[in-house]
């Protein structure tokens, strides 16, 4: 199968409308108390899951491009991690807005105290730094250094369900899929990975 450019902008509408369904169906939720009384903490998982769910699909695209031989599809995969830095984006100003009041000080001392808020932090950090960089022309500007930057997304998908895992007080088992599925995803990159290791201890 071939995808042309006219599969690739229909993959777009595909995703733009998944994305943006979730949002208005978030809001509806919110809206008419679907969410129970206190919506604070659905709101701050349903963003988060979110997130990982589309940090999942994009890491997803290389093994589909190179199993079926859709070179289009990568042209997708920009898209796709910017959502996925909108939904931490999002999972971040839920959490300091509707937990926290915005109270920026107390903010950072709950990231210091906790470990899986640490993790949140270094994720959402990693996902800004690629989504700043995500353009043509910042690829062309740091030459080498793009691909090396970029590569810190395996440490974001790694570390990205942890924090789920250890952020949820119960229910254990869809933390533990979402690791399961970022191991399966890395170790289809395992010899890509390992060079990028090998090329990061040689430094």
């Amino acid at each position: 199968m071939r995808l042309t450019p006219k599969h690739t902008i229909w993959i777009k509408v595909v995703i733009h409308t998944g994305h943006i369904f979730a949002f208005v169906w978030l809001f509806f939720a919110v809206s008419n108390g679907y969410l129970g009384s206190d919506p604070v903490e659905p709101i701050i998982h349903f963003t988060g899951k979110a997130a990982i769910n589309s940090l999942l699909i994009t890491l997803l695209i290389t093994p589909l491009v190179q199993q079926f031989k859709l070179g289009a599809l990568i042209r997708v995969r920009r898209l796709l991690g910017v959502y996925t830095f909108v939904w931490a984006l999002l999972h971040l100003s839920s959490f300091a807005w509707l937990d926290l009041a915005l109270e920026w000080q107390l903010l950072g001392s709950e990231i210091i105290k906790r470990p899986y808020l640490i993790i949140g932090a270094i994720v959402w950090i990693i996902l800004f730094l690629l989504t700043l960089t995500s353009t043509q022309s910042m690829q062309r500007k740091l030459g080498k250094k793009w691909q090396q930057l970029h590569n810190w997304v395996y440490i974001a998908a790694i570390l990205a369900p942890i924090h789920y895992y250890w952020s949820v007080k119960s229910g254990i088992v869809e933390p533990i899929i979402y690791l399961m599925i970022s191991f399966i995803l890395l170790y289809l990159r395992r010899q890509k990975i390992k060079r990028w290791l090998n090329i990061k201890m040689a430094k």
